[in-house]
């Protein structure tokens, strides 16, 4: 069984922390997903690649083809990896504008893993008063484990560092949340017709 992982890294420069930490809890989970015997169709998403989408669908309500397709893949994984650099005490406003373009309900059920980074240790309580109650709103399943990573993480060995094991245990308790449950359908169109015409035209006629 092939599993759909959506993994958003909101970042704003290049090369990115917040993609290196993305891209390790990206790889940790597809380890943990193939011990349990299933594959992974892995989408990375950069939100810096879509910003000025992201502000256009604000503004107008309609978004571009290429962030209605973005949309789509976050809202159809069978899993979310959500990454953010903390800016004075929260998540960054890319990152929130995104998320504010994200129908209700439609991450409903859906596990996610949320993981910040920052530039002193004192920010990681962001992902638990800030990040952890959006994703709470938007009715997911946010795993226990989150992912804080400060420059002082990414000195040395991260294989024998706390970072490495924060990274594993949020995997594997994101996995595990994936694999207990059905596949994802994808997106829910929002103007789909749930009855057909043949239904609709005979229910006229009582």
């Amino acid at each position: 069984m092939t599993r759909r992982l959506a993994v958003v890294s909101a970042g704003l420069s290049q090369p990115s922390s917040t993609r290196l930490l993305a891209d390790q809890l990206a790889g940790a989970t597809r380890d943990e997903l193939a011990g349990r015997g299933e594959a992974v169709d892995l989408h990375q998403i950069e939100l810096r690649e879509h910003a000025h989408d992201v502000v256009n669908h604000l503004l107008t309500g309609f978004p571009s083809e290429s962030l209605r397709a973005v949309l789509d893949t976050v809202t159809g994984a069978d899993g979310l990896i959500a990454v953010t650099p903390i800016f004075n005490a929260s998540y960054n406003g890319l990152f929130k504008s995104f998320f504010d373009l994200v129908e209700a309900d439609a991450l409903a059920d859906r596990p996610v893993l949320i993981a910040a980074t920052g530039g002193t240790a004192r920010h990681s309580l962001a992902l638990e008063h800030g990040l952890r109650p959006l994703f709470a709103y938007l009715h997911a399943v946010v795993v226990p484990t989150a992912v804080f990573a400060a420059p002082e993480d990414w000195s040395g060995d991260t294989a024998e560092s706390g970072l490495r094991g924060r990274i594993d245990r949020a995997a594997a308790e994101l996995a595990e949340q994936i694999h207990r449950r059905p596949p994802s359908t994808g997106p829910v169109d929002p103007f789909a017709l749930t009855t057909s015409f043949e239904e609709l035209l005979g229910g006229a006629g009582h």
